[in-house]
């Protein structure tokens, strides 16, 4: 059987981190063809770290070539929608990084590219092939936590807000900041173990304080830095919501900085018989009771490496046209949530689905 050929456009940090070493492992029945990026030695650079495949500055290269069936989308969030769909209407299956968009409107959009070219699009919600993540959902399905009432969700950190000053923090690239960066995960984990409750009311509030004005932000840690003063900074570093579902209600804190110097990466699931705290890509404890007693029970099981599950999924699955976990079918809840919750703290006040 010959080898699927990929491209990736947007050479920068996921892809040097999670897809481009995910399709190595899996160069049994891939080849990247194209690394794109419009700055061409970012692009060298990552292939060079592999040693073989094109280097091109523009994209639509990729569309015209036949050969390449699958495209990973790994660029700044506003170009998520374009690129995709201009991929999609091109006869390519995408897997784009998350958010799927800006927007739910956007996020949309690209959905029905897909589905109107009979391509495949997937989004890169990475915990839907995390395997203590489908430990828990297995637990929750099976019954063993009851009915499951409330999920809470903490993803903060101290000060570490990304790059300030530029595509993070610049709300027309970005659509949001600690909620469309992070929260995004959090919601779609959540959504995933809970079987995708409808939700009906949505209340949340967003900050944008430490970095105001941007010159007197300290911090101790900048990935996508250093900080560009002269950029903008017109996204929240913190959010806070409550989440009315047809199910659990959801609750949550996001911070990209905040005045407590602590990092705080975990969900909790709360259910009538038991409950469990999964800790942000690690480990997972259930609490429960037994003949008059506390119990807590920790699981030792083999892991897979979540990126490499998720391609090698789209790799097997898009081709044979087979929507997965990973779907735009899924990932747009995420989205339309989210901008639930940018609308509640615009207003000010409580907004129904």
């Amino acid at each position: 059987m010959s080898k699927i050929k990929v491209a990736i456009i947007g050479c920068g940090k996921i892809a040097n981190n999670a897809h481009e070493p995910a399709y190595e492992a899996a160069r049994d029945i891939s080849e990247v063809k194209y690394f794109c990026d419009i700055l061409p030695e970012r692009a060298r650079a990552l292939r060079d770290k592999y040693g073989s495949g094109e280097v091109i500055e523009d994209y639509h290269v990729i569309l015209s070539d036949p050969e390449v069936t699958c495209v990973s989308v790994c660029t700044p969030n506003y170009v998520h929608a374009p690129i995709t769909i201009d991929c999609l209407k091109a006869k390519k299956h995408v897997l784009c990084e998350k958010p799927a968009a800006v927007n739910a409107e956007l996020a949309a959009e690209m959905q029905k590219a897909a589905d109107d070219n009979g391509m495949i699009l997937n989004i890169g919600v990475c915990n839907r092939f995390n395997t203590a993540v489908n430990k828990v959902r297995d637990l929750i399905a099976a019954g063993e936590l009851g009915e499951i009432y409330h999920v809470y969700c903490s993803f903060r950190a101290h000060r570490s807000i990304p790059g300030l000053g530029g595509a993070f923090t610049t709300k027309a690239m970005a659509g949001g900041g600690a909620l469309i960066d992070w929260g995004v995960h959090f919601i779609d984990l959540i959504f995933f173990c809970i079987a995708e409750p409808a939700v009906r009311t949505v209340s949340a509030a967003t900050y944008c304080k430490l970095a105001d004005p941007m010159e007197n932000y300290t911090y101790t840690d900048m990935w996508a830095g250093p900080p560009d003063y002269s950029g903008t900074c017109d996204v929240e570093e913190f959010v806070t919501g409550l989440v009315r579902t047809e199910g659990p209600t959801i609750s949550m804190n996001g911070a990209w900085a905040q005045n407590i110097g602590e990092r705080q990466m975990y969900i909790e699931f709360l259910g009538t018989k038991a409950g469990i705290k999964l800790d942000y890509g690690g480990n997972f404890v259930l609490y429960s009771t037994k003949n008059g007693m506390l119990t807590e029970t920790k699981f030792d099981y083999p892991t897979q490496n979540m990126y490499e599950v998720e391609i090698r999924d789209f790799l097997l699955k898009a081709p044979q046209g087979i929507k997965t976990k990973g779907n735009i079918d899924h990932a747009i809840l995420s989205s339309r949530l989210m901008d639930m919750i940018y609308k509640s703290a615009e207003l000010g006040e409580e907004v129904k689905a």
